[in-house]
């Protein structure tokens, strides 16, 4: 399927503002009884979302504490109407997360310290690197020995925690205050949910997308350099993970700008189990057929796919490109290239979540605001069919299957709050507050870790309001709704142990890379230590909830 034919973003349908501008003008012909009410209301929300963009405004410099302290303060209009001012004075509360890129933990910090003043709890915090979190939480998982009642968590573990009775169900009152049905129809239900319960307040939606240099790709010199090197096809953009392995191969000894050019920039330092994901982009379009959901394991079996044809290609691809990217790039984890390589203006490409987009922008580390252009995930030429054992060319043309990594972070309140009414209230008033609606159109724009996961993110007005250009948001939005929204979108398994498939994946990873194995061993290596995993998790009940993970 081109990607012409399906990346129709939903911010091209009737959105909110229009609709209460209509409201307001049939209001002001009289023509509804009680319409001039809701209009007010809903325009207040209007200008309160347009206020907290301000602070302090694309372009105008990284938001600070104090910027989060006055978003959290003027987003507490939803808690104030369920909770009464000091209602709960003397609760204390931990809170887990994430402290990756200074921001996560941080900026709940911010948002929650009006919350704090209001309701008179108190947080402690306890805050977490990127490579630290996954060891930290599955220990908790594993003894059962949770320490926090608040949880920053993403929905892979949801098979561990909320399948083992860990976290607290949602009350229907925060179900409310959140607007849950406004969330991205792939964020819905079963995401968030274990055996028919609601556990999660989405604040992010993941997926990888594409980023890339638009000055590399409109680069005089650099066309005639590959025009004159015989290349295949016009110097531009890649759209398939072949142009990009071409492309990163020529760029080596270039200049551009009177500095190196660099094409992809690979990941292949160990990142806590994350980085797995990385590996996972290069692999969706060769390993995603449309005809079959499954793309990890064999959904009837288990048996591991790491080790097909698809995922050895995307290994391989790994080590021939290497040698065309920065010295040293074996150190490089994903925090390396995103934000002290391609941030920086080093290389050309790069998979990321939307982070890149918003910090590219709104923050004063970037410096290529100006020059870097989106888009979903690259595609393959061909297309393995694990079911015929064999590589397919597909009609319509390549393959695309976006990467929906991580299906994003959410707020997750702990079972051991529940015996404590007021703490229980406490905790998931908290996790209402960080994952509001009007509070999550801020995070989503500004750098904090967390990119678009809502239908009314979508609204293009809002984010041109903001200081955002029209044109680079238009192309970041559609790179979002068009990988979510995508027909063959390869989205993970909540299934138990995930990232310990993952963190295994890169232990061998790292011993390929470094010329240990070849890929094809090393691939078989991981394949045989998650066999083992499934057995000691229960191989019937991870097919069970592997089936049940992907709709089959």
């Amino acid at each position: 399927m081109k990607q012409q034919e399906y990346d129709q973003h939903p911010g091209m349908r009737p959105n909110r503002r229009t609709v209460l501008k209509g409201a307001a003008g049939a209001a002001a012909l009289g023509s509804a009884g009680g319409l001039g009410a809701f209009s007010e209301r809903a325009l207040a929300q209007d200008n309160l979302r347009a206020r907290i963009l301000q602070m302090p405004g694309v372009g105008k410099g990284a938001p600070t504490d104090a910027d989060w302290q006055k978003v959290g303060e003027l987003c507490l209009g939803p808690t104030k109407a369920h909770v009464k001012e000091g209602e709960f004075k003397g609760a204390e509360l931990s809170f887990m997360g994430l402290n990756n890129q200074n921001l996560h933990n941080l900026l709940f910090r911010g948002f929650l310290k009006p919350w704090e003043a209001y309701t008179g709890a108190k947080i402690s915090w306890i805050d977490l690197a990127q490579a630290d979190y996954n060891p930290r939480l599955q220990q908790a998982i594993a003894t059962g020995t949770v320490d926090f009642d608040i949880l920053e968590m993403g929905a892979p573990f949801e098979g561990d925690v909320c399948g083992k009775g860990l976290a607290s169900e949602m009350p229907d009152w925060v179900k409310k205050q959140i607007d849950i049905d406004d969330y991205v129809d792939y964020l819905k239900p079963p995401v968030g949910t274990w055996n028919g319960k609601t556990y999660r307040v989405t604040i992010d939606g993941d997926c990888h997308n594409f980023n890339y240099r638009t000055d590399y790709f409109s680069d005089p010199n650099l066309a005639k350099a590959w025009n004159d090197a015989g290349n295949q096809g016009e110097w531009g953009v890649p759209k398939t993970w072949q142009q990009v392995q071409a492309v990163t191969k020529f760029l080596k000894g270039k200049k551009i700008k009177g500095q190196n050019a660099f094409g992809y920039l690979d990941a292949p330092k160990p990142w806590g189990g994350f980085g797995f994901y990385f590996l996972g982009s290069r692999a969706t379009a060769y390993a995603k057929h449309p005809d079959d959901k499954a793309w990890l394991f064999d959904v009837d079996t288990m048996k591991p796919r790491i080790n097909n044809p698809a995922w050895v290609r995307a290994i391989q691809d790994v080590i021939d490109a290497l040698p065309s990217e920065p010295a040293d790039q074996l150190n490089a984890d994903p925090n390396t290239t995103g934000f002290q390589q391609f941030l920086a203006g080093i290389g050309s490409m790069i998979p990321w979540w939307g982070d890149i987009g918003q910090v590219a922008k709104a923050s004063d580390t970037s410096v290529i605001g100006d020059v870097v252009g989106f888009d979903i995930l690259p595609g393959s030429d061909d297309v393995y069919n694990s079911k015929t054992r064999s590589w397919e060319k597909l009609g319509s043309g390549p393959n695309h299957a976006p990467n929906c990594a991580y299906l994003g972070w959410g707020i997750y309140v702990m079972a051991r709050v529940s015996g404590d009414e007021r703490k229980h209230k406490a905790a998931w008033s908290a996790a209402a507050h960080i994952g509001g609606k009007d509070l999550s159109l801020w995070t989503v724009m500004y750098p904090s870790g967390f990119q678009v996961h809502r239908t009314s993110h979508s609204n293009i007005d809002e984010w041109v309001a903001a200081g955002y250009d029209k044109k680079y948001i238009t192309s970041y939005l559609n790179s979002q709704f068009g990988s979510y929204n995508h027909p063959n979108r390869a989205v993970e398994p909540r299934i138990p142990g995930i990232f310990q498939y993952y963190s295994i994946a890169e232990d061998e990873l790292t011993k390929i890379f470094a010329g240990q194995y070849d890929a094809q061993t090393g691939a078989n290596n991981i394949a045989a230590a998650w066999e083992k995993l499934t057995d000691q998790i229960g191989r019937e009940k991870q097919i069970a909830l592997y089936k049940a993970s992907l709709g089959v």
